[in-house]
């Protein structure tokens, strides 16, 4: 009989050890699914600028400089997403610098845009509406896939902070993952706002 109660206490345990590892696995793969929806919509918008800047050069003739920080802000934040991936969820370090380049870069197209109120055939022109647009669709998507991505990270954490099941994290090396947090929240939290 305490080989019976001792088999059942033995597979209770087990039972549970397996039900905490795998909704820890679950959770780990949707922040992993939550980096990856913000990787393609910052390549989006990674993509999108060259053509914006290639249409704003036919009118800023004078404006040398701020078509060079545009580009230049969107050089560096492809290159810190290109770090982040290699770098994987545990990397706090990718997500810090990804963050300040892509508030940068927000900084960057709102000198930009800011410059393009003084040409009027530029704001009239029709490929640089649709690419504003692009890119203003895109800035609300990058907010919903960080959110998305920020929610999982939460309920990550917390699933592996919780006790009993702390024990089987640690136990089975299933590490804290950061938040995706912009130093300049009112860069990137706000699409710009352009008036064609």
């Amino acid at each position: 009989m305490a080989i019976i109660v001792t088999l059942i206490i033995l597979a209770v345990i087990i039972g549970f050890l397996i039900a905490v590892y795998n909704a820890l696995v679950r959770l780990r793969n949707q922040v992993a699914n939550g980096l990856a929806q913000i990787d393609v919509q910052l390549k989006r918008r990674h993509d999108l600028i060259p053509n914006l800047v290639n249409v704003a050069k036919r009118y800023m003739t004078h404006e040398e400089q701020v078509l060079t920080q545009v580009t230049e802000a969107r050089n560096i934040a492809k290159s810190g997403l290109d770090t982040l991936k290699g770098a994987g969820l545990s990397g706090t370090d990718g997500l810090t610098k990804l963050a300040n380049a892509e508030s940068n870069l927000s900084r960057a197209l709102g000198s930009f845009y800011a410059v393009v109120e003084n040409y009027p055939e530029l704001k009239a022109d029709s490929a640089l509406k649709e690419l504003s647009d692009e890119i203003k669709n895109t800035e609300n998507r990058i907010g919903f896939a960080r959110q998305f991505y920020n929610d999982s990270v939460m309920f990550y954490n917390n699933q592996r902070e919780s006790f009993p099941n702390n024990l089987v994290a640690n136990w089975f090396g299933f590490m804290p993952i950061a938040q995706l947090e912009f130093a300049d929240k009112s860069a990137i939290d706000v699409a710009p706002t352009v008036s064609l």
